[in-house]
C-alpha cells in the first residue's frame, strides 16, 4: 500500500505538471496570436525622439558617464592596468 504522504506527493506533482502545461499552453496561444495579428497589421514605429534630440541625449549620456568614471579609469590607468 502506498502511503499517504507519497499519495500527497504525486498529486501534487501531478496536479503541478497539469497546471504547468496549461499554462505554458496559454502562453504559446498568445505569443502565436499576436505574431499573426502584428503580420496582418504593420504598425510603423514612430521615433520617440527626433533626431536632434537624440544626438543632444547621447552627447549628455556619454559627458555624464565621463566625468563619472574619469577619475576611476585615470586611477587604473596610472597602475597600470
Amino acid at each position: 500500500m502506498i502511503s499517504i504522504l507519497t499519495q500527497e506527493r504525486l498529486l501534487g506533482a501531478s496536479l503541478g505538471v497539469v497546471l504547468t502545461g496549461v499554462i505554458v499552453l496559454e502562453q504559446r496561444r498568445y505569443i502565436y496570436s499576436s505574431i499573426s495579428n502584428s503580420k496582418s497589421h504593420p504598425q510603423v514605429k514612430e521615433p520617440i525622439f527626433g533626431k536632434k534630440s537624440r544626438s543632444e541625449f547621447a552627447h549628455l549620456w556619454n559627458k555624464t558617464v565621463d566625468e563619472t568614471f574619469g577619475p576611476l579609469i585615470k586611477s587604473l590607468s596610472s597602475r597600470g592596468w
